[in-house]
């Protein structure tokens, strides 16, 4: 099956300064020992992170996190299926009083 990671996840784990080896860890040890991947939404809000850091020394960080994650994470692309998918489940839930955050601010 696999396991999407929410942007607010890996954000949490950057700022507490893990390493992207712990957070992986961190994954496992929640949901156990299966796939885990970023979709091309997270990783945009991840990248919108970078560019509003409030200084060179944060903005290099980021980079540098999101460039590791990179390399043992894979991306899933925003496909019209996902797109239905997403739009299904946020109307399902707002239907319901539950508001799911679609942005990270």
């Amino acid at each position: 099956m696999g396991l999407t990671l929410d942007s607010s996840v890996v954000i949490a784990a950057e700022r507490r300064k893990d390493t992207v080896e712990k957070l992986i860890e961190h994954v496992v040890a929640v949901a156990g020992d299966q796939d885990a991947a970023l979709s091309s939404i997270g990783l945009t809000e991840l990248i919108h992170g970078i560019y509003r850091s409030q200084s060179v020394e944060i903005n290099q960080s980021r980079h540098s996190f999101i460039e590791e994650l990179l390399r043992d994470i894979t991306v899933h692309p925003y496909t019209k299926e996902t797109a239905f998918l997403a739009g299904r489940i946020d109307g399902e839930q707002q239907s319901r009083g539950v508001t799911i955050p679609s942005q990270t601010s």
